[in-house]
């Protein structure tokens, strides 16, 4: 195959790939300016309430959803351009309650509530994630290579659970009687209740995520450490270097693209943050933006779901994702055209 027809094979391949990456993406920005609504119409409706002689009857005026020829709710969509993200990022609120320096009806507004959260979880978790992980593939490193199988089983365990089954998991845990909650309180002699404040539900859910993911940093790293140059550890030896200092200037730098492809993932993954959210049952303390998006897709008491709303709060997340990974991708293509 010659360079002019894989180029004519992979061409289309590529565009196709794309254009199905993209599809979703642009949908969901094309319905964060639109607002789908069910038709009303005004009645009017007689109530009649039995009397001592007559009956008391009373004309009222309701408004109900207008209906087709076969019973189906009539549905109407129409552009209101910005105002989906305007009553999400309610801006005129915030800014009086940012003007006013009061920062408890700031974080009354539903997304800087959620924001707030999402910002500390993600950038809290990430160094904590990265030490641990690079801890661990130390200490696999230094095992014993006939432990080193079931040590490895052993770590991966806590990444192998289901993030929904393990925030329901810590949750038992620690709410109510629970053991971990029975043993705090015995020890402290004085009774205890961490899910009725929002910070120690915070707490409590960054611990989560931390030992959820950092097995996967912990085995990416391993993999990175049996690749590094031997010789130059064994030189650093000879030149006095202690072992603070080999990990810094050797083994640190050596692992570097691996710990910027950890820390990206780990960005996209917590700045998505939602099952913790479930699990610990805290949306009376604690949301996240993605949590934001989901209860606007949950119908109200009429059965309507804010679609526009819930489709602004995904393309905000999807831009503060991208914000995020922005020194990590510069970084990158530093590093590749360096590499050229």
């Amino acid at each position: 195959m010659n360079s002019r027809t894989f180029a004519a094979f992979v061409g289309p391949s590529v565009f196709m790939m794309l254009l199905f990456i993209a599809f979703p993406l642009i949908s969901v920005f094309t319905q964060s300016f639109y607002v789908t609504q069910p038709v009303y119409e005004t009645v009017e409706v007689e109530t009649c309430t039995p009397g001592f002689l007559s009956q008391t009857c009373e004309i009222q005026r309701k408004s109900i959803p207008k209906l087709d020829e076969d019973g189906s709710v009539i549905q109407e969509t129409r552009f209101v351009g910005l105002d989906s993200y305007r009553n999400v990022l309610e801006p005129e609120r915030a800014w009086k309650a940012i003007s006013s320096l009061d920062w408890g009806a700031f974080q009354a507004i539903d997304f800087w509530k959620a924001l707030r959260f999402t910002l500390t979880f993600t950038l809290f978790t990430l160094p904590l994630v990265l030490g641990l992980g690079l801890t661990i593939a130390l200490v696999l490193n230094n095992t014993a290579k006939m432990l080193r199988g079931p040590v490895i089983f052993v770590t991966l365990l806590p990444f192998i659970i289901t993030p929904v089954i393990g925030a329901l998991s810590i949750n038992w845990l620690f709410r109510g009687d629970g053991i971990l909650t029975a043993l705090i309180e015995n020890s402290l002699n004085r009774d205890i209740a961490l899910f009725a404040q929002a910070w120690t539900l915070e707490i409590l859910m960054m611990g989560y995520r931390v030992w959820h993911v950092a097995p996967f940093a912990a085995i990416v790293f391993y993999a990175g450490l049996q690749t590094v140059n031997s010789d130059a550890l064994e030189s650093a030896l000879i030149d006095g270097a202690s072992r603070w200092q080999r990990l810094r200037y050797v083994v640190i730098p050596h692992l570097m693209p691996l710990i910027v492809f950890v820390s990206m993932i780990h960005l996209m993954d917590s700045y998505r943050v939602f099952e913790e959210v479930v699990g610990f049952s805290s949306q009376g303390h604690v949301i996240s933006l993605q949590w934001l998006t989901y209860d606007f897709l949950v119908p109200d008491q009429a059965g309507n779901r804010s679609i526009s709303r819930a489709s602004a709060s995904a393309m905000l997340t999807m831009i503060g994702i991208s914000l995020l990974l922005v020194p990590l991708l510069r970084r990158t293509w530093r590093d590749h055209k360096g590499g050229h």
